[in-house]
């Protein structure tokens, strides 16, 4: 097996590693966004449907009507594919996902429900068509922070709620192709790791499920609007260094697969800082961020019934420190 081309099933799941963006289903849904076009994914389609900007559960109601009881294929980002997993659930239905960032969305079945829909289902697309050059096609900075989001995915798969051997795997193995491809002075060796970390990564925290950076990471940008995956880029060495103490053992694997040696643990935050360098902002306020926000983002993350999932969960004056800390 090469990791540059593969295809992997998983339970009801077919992920297609390498060249090519066919999707075998007919008569399909295509949700796109607005920044990239496939001709050939449109040509297929029965409906195009143009995800607009906005929350999830607002952007899915929008156009589930059009989706028509279809099947349907998300070809975007994060939004677009959770969209599109938010009207499966609701609805039934089977959803393809072609990524075009390195968002953990096609790999998981973690996404909220379009709005009005009380009941909860959460679904993963049966079939992601992972094509690395597609994965990795932002501009430098933003693929950046992206990449972050991925290595994020990856660490906490080490401490989440359900971890266990083959998340960790998954997620080791993740990290250190994510840091290849940051570094990598190639367009042509940069991609395919940074695509396969990312399935990788999405796999793991899919497994093992969210903890500390996510639930702050979640509440910080729906309280001040901060970008996504910026603000996760700028809070990861944050957290990392909040959970040092409480996953030393996982850290020093971390460590291992990132440079910096199996007896250097601590050294994790710092070498992610620099890592998150590349995705341009280093601190929240870059980003919008006003300390008299945080109060509001700390009431909120504690009301969190995730918070549990945390080993010896933060307080209330951990998460400001955190936060003030990345401000």
């Amino acid at each position: 097996m090469a990791d540059d081309n593969f295809s992997w099933i998983d339970g009801e799941r077919l992920v297609r590693f390498g060249r090519g963006t066919e999707v075998p289903l007919e008569h399909y849904a295509l949700l796109t966004g607005a920044s990239k076009r496939l001709p050939e994914l449109e040509e297929g389609a029965d409906v195009v449907l143009e995800v607009p900007p906005g929350p999830v559960p607002e952007v899915a109601a929008a156009v589930r009507d059009g989706v028509g009881g279809r099947p349907i294929v998300a070809f975007g980002g994060g939004r677009v594919i959770d969209a599109a997993k938010g009207i499966a659930g609701a609805d039934g239905l089977t959803v393809a996902a072609v990524p075009t960032t390195l968002s953990g969305a096609p790999m998981t079945k973690l996404h909220r429900m379009p709005a009005g829909v009380e009941e909860w289902n959460l679904v993963r697309p049966s079939i992601v068509i992972a094509e690395p050059e597609l994965m990795a096609s932002q501009e430098p900075q933003p693929r950046a922070a992206s990449a972050m989001n991925a290595l994020a995915h990856a660490a906490e798969a080490l401490y989440g709620p359900m971890a266990n051997p083959v998340a960790e795997m998954a997620a080791l193995r993740a990290a250190e192709l994510l840091a290849k491809g940051l570094e990598a002075p190639r367009e042509d060796r940069a991609r395919p790791a940074l695509a396969l970390g990312a399935i990788l990564a999405g796999y793991a925290v899919g497994s093992a499920g969210f903890a500390l950076h996510h639930l702050l990471g979640q509440t910080l940008v729906r309280v001040t609007g901060a970008p996504h995956a910026g603000a996760y880029a700028v809070l990861l060495p944050h957290t990392l260094e909040a959970m040092l103490p409480r996953a030393t053992d996982v850290f020093r694997r971390l460590a291992d697969v990132l440079g910096l040696g199996s007896t250097n643990p601590a050294a994790v935050p710092a070498r992610v800082a620099e890592l998150a360098e590349l995705a341009g902002p280093t601190k929240l306020s870059d980003l919008g961020v006003d300390a008299g926000q945080i109060d509001v983002v700390v009431a909120e993350a504690l009301q969190r019934p995730d918070l549990g999932n945390t080993p010896d969960p933060p307080d209330a004056a951990e998460l400001r420190a955190i936060l003030e800390a990345a401000l």
